[in-house]
């Protein structure tokens, strides 16, 4: 007399349970890896905002205008803000919570975003500045012949790569 089993064993619960656990995992690393690089590209978008601001201001006024620093630049007050050349609720802060870092005087600017903390080889550091447009981690390659801080000549300043 054979009796039929119904329903799963407790190993077969646990393989499965196990299968399930690992997948997760895997789906929650891409899920994370995807998020920060959606923040990286959203901080790069911003630094172009403010650099094509800043390069309209400059065919405008032929210099650019003097900030100390990044919040000044996407302040209200800010004449790239009264002028329309940049977004008027812009974040001083990048998407990973940390300050943006920028500075400008008439001949030049600089932008900087500190990238992602916990992934600075993948989303590192970079920088948009008029002569060399968008560098990424701490060796940054200006173009052959733009060595010149006198400001853009007859294109737009700050258009990356």
């Amino acid at each position: 007399m054979s009796r039929r089993q119904k329903g799963f064993t407790l190993l077969e619960l646990l393989v499965a349970m196990m299968i399930l656990a690992v997948l997760g995992t895997l789906g929650f690393q891409q899920i994370r890896k995807h998020t920060a690089a959606a923040r990286y590209l959203k901080a790069k978008d911003d630094m172009q905002v403010i650099s094509d601001g800043l390069a309209q201001y400059y065919l405008k006024h032929a210099k650019y205008p003097d900030f100390s620093n990044f919040g000044a630049m996407v302040d209200a007050n800010s004449p790239l803000v009264k002028e329309s050349l940049i977004k008027t609720n812009m974040s001083a802060d990048d998407p990973f919570g940390q300050p943006y870092q920028g500075q400008s005087n008439s001949h030049t600017y600089t932008l900087t975003c500190q990238g992602d903390p916990n992934d600075a080889e993948d989303h590192g550091p970079f920088t948009l500045t008029p002569d060399q447009g968008l560098s990424s981690g701490a060796a940054p390659s200006a173009p052959a012949g733009a060595a010149s801080d006198k400001g853009p000549s007859a294109a737009p300043a700050g258009k990356g790569k």
